[in-house]
């Protein structure tokens, strides 16, 4: 059991979440996508005072790893790593992928497609089963109608992310279902849970944002 401060800022907006035992306890979000390191670390401060805690009272920190946004990558991680140098702590990191398969766990019915929008017709995709083991590893790729026909063409795919638009367009098959639905640092507490328990700690001093650099196409 453990006091956790998440923080999310891979994707579309910054959010942290402080989660005990694996629940948020408190939460905020800053739905902006400009100021967001500005914001995170008042906003932190000001929940915790709010909250009659202080940063001290947290055993770890969970950073939303990437893939997502570098900027927003950035913000997260040297937020994540500022704490846990100061106070001495671990430091957790998560891909945002997995983070995204674990909030529609609920709506799957089989295999779940984690997709993050990166650029024209290039997504950020995983696949996982529902209880997250990883059926096609993290890779940055440019859609085609083809993409996950392995998949589809015997078991029910659930895309979710804001991403998942991008593939809907493309394809027309009775066993993939959409779901666009965004995440925050809610999403991560039973994950940074798990990894508390497990001493799944990163490496303060080489911790990196984990950017899985879009593939280009070039004649």
């Amino acid at each position: 059991m453990a006091l956790i401060l998440n923080i999310e800022t891979a994707i579309d907006s910054a959010s942290f979440c402080v989660a005990d035992d694996g629940r948020s306890v408190f939460s905020g979000m800053n739905e902006s996508r400009t100021g967001q390191a500005a914001w995170l670390h008042r906003a932190i401060k000001e929940a915790f005072e709010n909250n009659s805690l202080t940063i001290k009272d947290i055993d770890a920190v969970s950073v939303s790893n990437g893939p997502g946004s570098y900027t927003g990558l950035r913000v997260g991680l040297s937020t994540a790593k500022g704490i846990c140098y100061a106070l001495k702590m671990p430091l957790i990191c998560i891909n945002t992928l997995e983070i995204m398969a674990l909030s529609v766990t609920d709506k799957a019915t089989d295999l779940i497609c984690p997709m993050i929008d990166a650029r024209r017709m290039e997504v950020f995709a995983a696949v996982y089963d529902k209880t997250l083991n990883i059926v096609h590893p993290p890779e940055a790729m440019v859609l085609t109608e083809a993409d996950f026909d392995r998949f589809l063409s015997s078991r029910k795919v659930l895309f979710t992310g804001n991403g998942a638009g991008k593939f809907r367009n493309l394809i027309n098959n009775p066993n993939a279902d959409f779901v666009e639905d965004n995440i925050s640092a809610v999403e991560m507490a039973p994950l940074s849970e798990k990894y508390f328990t497990n001493n799944d700690f990163s490496d303060l001093a080489y911790a990196e944002p984990y950017y899985l650099k879009p593939v280009y196409l070039h004649n």
